[in-house]
């Protein structure tokens, strides 16, 4: 039996990889940027501290985290901008953090979506304090 399998020849309708169009929505930009930049160490979180007041919400049944809270992206159709708020641990660099995080939400974005990444605008929102409670945390019961 003889392979005669070989290079696709493109029918009358051109190269098949060029056929359609493909659309990436904001939300897909905004979760892969807010995952990246988690990964940045110093990054306590994203959004301000209103925005993270809804991490109360988050934890109510049926209700669904929102992975992407604190980042807001503009997506073209070759190109994305992004806005991020972001929580740091106190004692780290600002300007070390958020060139770290521009790296890697460039890099991810890049990657993942074939967009070119304009500009990533990042607003430091808050510090987290080493003795500041996490919204993850119980409170501590009090004596009486």
């Amino acid at each position: 039996m003889t392979d005669t399998a070989g290079p696709v020849t493109p029918g009358p309708g051109g190269d098949p990889e060029t056929r359609g169009r493909t659309t990436i929505a904001d939300g897909v930009v905004e979760k892969i940027a807010a995952l990246a930049a988690r990964d940045v160490l110093g990054v306590h979180a994203l959004g301000s501290g209103s925005a993270r007041l809804g991490a109360v919400r988050d934890r109510v049944p049926g209700s669904r985290p929102s992975i992407s809270r604190g980042v807001k992206a503009e997506v073209g159709e070759v190109q994305t901008a992004i806005d991020m708020e972001i929580v740091i641990d106190y004692g780290v660099s600002i300007a070390d953090v958020a060139r770290a995080v521009r790296l890697n939400v460039v890099s991810a974005v890049e990657r993942m979506t074939g967009l070119e990444v304009v500009e990533v605008n990042i607003a430091v929102t808050d510090v987290k304090l080493p003795e500041d409670q996490d919204e993850d945390e119980e409170p501590e019961p009090r004596l009486r």
